[in-house]
């Protein structure tokens, strides 16, 4: 295990650097690995080599599935020691940078995520003599309770806010949040730049199969 520097705030140098574990065994995104990549998919791939912000270049040389499900559970990658910080002294470029944790020090945390709580614009907007509660959003709230931060939140005091990449923004729970076991509260999405591609692409095919 070593320690690496982070920026607090890429937009505010003056907040200084926090200090963030990397080890042997990591966990990213189930989203950041396609084994097939699309089209202007830059994220990790069998082969291909990224970013680990603040951290090194890895390479996925190998992927574990599981023998009944066939599902992808495990990635092995090899790491560049030169390329410490996430650049490379010999100029070579990598498209797709990822966020990370060490799985052994990783802190367990509940997340919130808020959307609507009305399906319409106009909570009376009804029919059939219903009341506004027809327009009830039944995923107005979401609770995530397995998720992974890093083991500097532990200690999050409520109210505060941090941002966590690709994710949005987010406040601590002030009512159930405890150290050691803190809880997060959306307060402000960030739109995924592939999953707006993604989307765009399904919304294509689509659009064929009804020429069609």
């Amino acid at each position: 295990m070593e320690e690496l520097d982070a920026e607090k705030n890429p937009e505010d140098p003056s907040m200084g650097t926090r200090r963030v574990p990397f080890a042997r065994v990591l966990y990213i995104e189930q989203d950041d690995f396609r084994e097939n990549p699309p089209k202007k998919f830059f994220r990790l791939a069998p082969g291909r080599e990224v970013r680990l912000k603040h951290a090194y270049y890895i390479k996925c040389v190998g992927v574990v599935k599981d023998g009944q499900t066939g599902k992808v559970i495990e990635l092995h990658c090899r790491y560049d020691p030169e390329t410490r910080g996430g650049w490379s002294s010999d100029g070579r470029k990598v498209r797709g940078t990822l966020h990370w944790v060490s799985a052994a020090h990783a802190l367990k945390a509940e997340m919130r995520l808020y959307e609507h709580l009305f399906t319409k614009a106009d909570p009376h907007d009804v029919e059939d003599g219903s009341d506004f509660k027809a327009n009830l959003n039944p995923h107005s709230l979401e609770k995530l309770t397995s998720c992974w931060v890093e083991p500097g939140l532990a200690a999050a005091k409520p109210e505060s806010k941090y941002q966590f990449l690709r994710q949005g923004y987010f406040c601590v729970d002030s009512t159930d949040s405890r150290q050691g076991a803190p809880v997060f509260n959306r307060i402000v999405s960030l739109r995924d730049s592939w999953a707006r591609i993604e989307k765009a692409e399904k919304g294509k095919l689509s659009l064929k199969k009804e020429k069609s």
